[in-house]
């Protein structure tokens, strides 16, 4: 017996890791410029670490894209399913679980025990601990929120 279509949740959560990443990569490492992948070990105040920087920054944008398409690949393959409806809370929910997820593990890893980089470099060091811890916050918001709407979907939704 086949079980009844389901909200594809990973779907969502895909979409928001790999919209995390755009954001962080296009806002913080490009707009503003305010650190690149590595920049705590390879400043980018040379030609040569600028390059390797913007090498590394295109590998983690080629890794946020296929979290985009596989998210939507997932979705695709459950919209061809019949019969199948679901609240916009739960999309966006998952979304944002994913988008805090992407922050809470870029912050904890990259920011805290990697080092690699921190959100704002242009400050003063001593400043870089409230920017990291800011969007530690910014992302546990967004998953607390996100997983709040997605349950609320979920209870709107039928099945």
């Amino acid at each position: 017996m086949r079980s009844p279509p389901q909200f594809p949740t990973l779907a969502g959560i895909l979409f928001g890791l790999g919209l995390g990443g755009f954001f962080d990569g296009i806002v913080f490492h490009q707009l503003l410029q305010w650190h690149h992948m590595v920049t705590a070990g390879y400043p980018a105040d040379s030609v040569e670490d600028l390059r390797f920087n913007t090498l590394l920054d295109g590998l983690f944008h080629a890794a946020t894209y296929l979290f985009v398409v596989l998210g939507l690949v997932l979705l695709w393959r459950a919209a061809h399913q019949s019969h199948l409806w679901w609240s916009g809370k739960m999309l966006v929910g998952t979304v944002l679980i994913g988008f805090g997820l992407f922050n809470l593990v870029e912050g904890l890893v990259d920011h805290q025990i990697l080092g690699i980089h921190h959100v704002n470099e242009t400050v003063p060091r001593e400043q870089w601990i409230y920017w990291d811890l800011g969007f530690l916050l910014w992302g546990a918001l967004m998953l607390v929120g996100g997983w709040r709407l997605w349950r609320q979907g979920r209870r709107a939704s039928p099945g």
